[in-house]
């Protein structure tokens, strides 16, 4: 018989891509009201995966991705995602967004983002919200999955994201 653990909080890891560069300060300022102090921030990433978002957001895309101090519930992903919606909204005009956000969570084994559109490989976390696994931790890397995004599947993602996940294991070590 298993015996029911509480899982160990996540750090939490929120991608942001636009158009106009000068939307990631105030928008940082608004994720950092709600979810505390950020830790890290990659470098400008080309977003030139897909132009699924050029007709709304216009092109050319960049990235930057960024985490944050305080270490948060899993269970907590579903609201995360409905918070950052809202900020999404606030950048929109005319209906069209401005930024897209897109929040996740990094544990020890594998990197999961929020989405609110259902596939197969995607888990109901409540609140019209579903988990993506994206990556998972093995072998001493991230590696990809069949689903998995191609901007987070590119190795310059994976090795910031390697930092992050590096960053939060030293983190678990010091809250025990």
């Amino acid at each position: 018989m298993s015996i029911p653990q509480l899982p160990k909080p996540a750090k939490l890891v929120i991608g942001l891509f636009m158009k106009e560069k000068n939307l990631l300060e105030p928008a940082a300022k608004l994720l950092a009201e709600n979810f505390g102090p950020v830790d890290m921030i990659s470098s400008w990433m080309a977003f030139d995966y897909t132009d699924y978002y050029e007709r709304e957001t216009g092109s050319p895309l960049f990235r930057r991705m960024l985490t944050f101090q305080t270490l948060t519930e899993q269970t907590a992903l579903a609201d995360i995602k409905i918070i950052t919606n809202e900020i999404e909204k606030n950048f929109s005009k005319d209906g069209m967004r401005n930024i897209n956000i897109d929040p996740g969570y990094m544990l020890h084994e594998r990197f999961v983002l929020a989405s609110g559109k259902n596939f197969t490989h995607r888990i109901y976390i409540g609140k019209g919200i579903y988990a993506d696994l994206t990556l998972i931790y093995t072998k001493g890397g991230f590696q990809t999955l069949p689903w998995t995004y191609p901007d987070y599947a590119d190795k310059k993602m994976r090795v910031w994201l390697k930092q992050v996940r590096d960053r939060y294991v030293r983190e678990l070590r010091i809250e025990n």
